[in-house]
């Protein structure tokens, strides 16, 4: 189903999906294609050969923000793809199925569909709090985990209702609860909105025109800002749901595959107290590096740094705790 079945706002002048077929730097060769999983279908960018490693996008993004890393990790022997996330970039927007559970079988759909037995999962953002979720409800299909930039969905659930800082750096999820509003702001003055959040939520290294200029022309894509806050809709209104218990519950089972876990000393929007404590839900080594001066982009924002630290971790077959 494609995103013409949902109301959205956009002008007659939306962009359409081609807009997120894009190069990565360097002028190297990237692979899109799609692949069906979940009951969906779902754009890929891939570059490389060998073990799978399967990049997970944040809000207000899409594939685009791995550009750097599907390179280093290419370069470094590894079969990478980045994938769009239901809802998003060239990926179906589908009525439903927006509740972390489905959008982590989503994700472990397309490991099935891309022929592979497992992955190491690397998710940023909203695409972090997934590869979490991924880790506890699939563990047979996740390799190892690398989460930059979200807490454990226990934790940060945790951090949300008790510290007050937390809340107010999260204000904007709850203005998401709000109908179609959102979805308007999004996408008014040719997403002004998602040029100021990806710079108000960097650190000094703020993203240039041009990148930020990708973003804002793919959240325009007709029905992109309503799947995009959707997700967000779900963790609150399902807190006293059942369905939202349940998760939640869920969620208690121990993490058991090695665990990367990213944060930059300036992140606005997670604070590093909220993220720093998601190491006592994993049971199986843990390694926590703080990236010094650098917001809520550090893949983005010094991406040289933030893909060496990966790929050393993925490369080292006995990572510390």
């Amino acid at each position: 189903m494609t995103g013409s079945s949902i109301p959205a706002g956009q002008s007659p002048s939306a962009p359409s999906t081609s807009v997120v077929r894009l190069d990565v730097p360097g002028g190297k060769e990237v692979r899109h294609r799609d692949v069906a999983a979940n009951g969906a279908r779902f754009h890929i960018a891939e570059m490389g050969d060998g073990p799978l490693v399967l990049l997970l996008h944040g809000f207000p993004q899409f594939w685009w923000t791995w550009r750097h890393q599907l390179v280093a990790l290419a370069d470094a022997g590894f079969r990478a793809v980045a994938m769009d996330l239901r809802g998003v970039g060239g990926s179906d927007r589908t009525p439903r199925g927006y509740d972390p559970a489905n959008l982590a079988l989503d994700i472990t759909g397309v490991v099935r569909s891309l022929g592979e037995p497992d992955a190491a999962l690397v998710g940023h953002d909203l695409g972090g709090y997934l590869a979490w979720t991924a880790a506890v409800m699939r563990p047979k299909l996740v390799r190892r985990l690398a989460v930059a930039s979200m807490p454990h969905p226990r934790r940060w659930r945790s951090a949300m209702l008790t510290d007050m800082r937390q809340t107010k750096a999260g204000s904007y999820i709850w203005g998401f609860q709000r109908p179609w509003i959102p979805e308007r702001q999004l996408v008014a003055d040719e997403g002004a909105l998602v040029g100021r959040l990806l710079r108000d939520w960097s650190g000094p290294r703020l993203p240039d025109d041009e990148t930020v200029e990708m973003y804002q022309q793919a959240m325009r894509i007709p029905s992109t800002a309503h799947c995009s806050v959707e997700p967000y809709r779900w963790m609150v209104r399902s807190l006293a749901r059942p369905d939202g218990i349940q998760f939640n519950r869920r969620m208690k089972r121990p993490v058991r595959v090695p665990t990367l876990h990213l944060h930059g000393s300036l992140d606005p929007v997670m604070r590093t107290r909220s993220a720093a404590g998601s190491g006592e839900y994993v049971e199986a080594p843990y390694r926590w590096r703080l990236f010094d001066g650098l917001g809520h982009f550090p893949h983005e924002e010094d991406p040289g740094a933030f893909s060496t630290e990966l790929i050393n971790w993925l490369k080292d077959p006995e990572p510390d705790r």
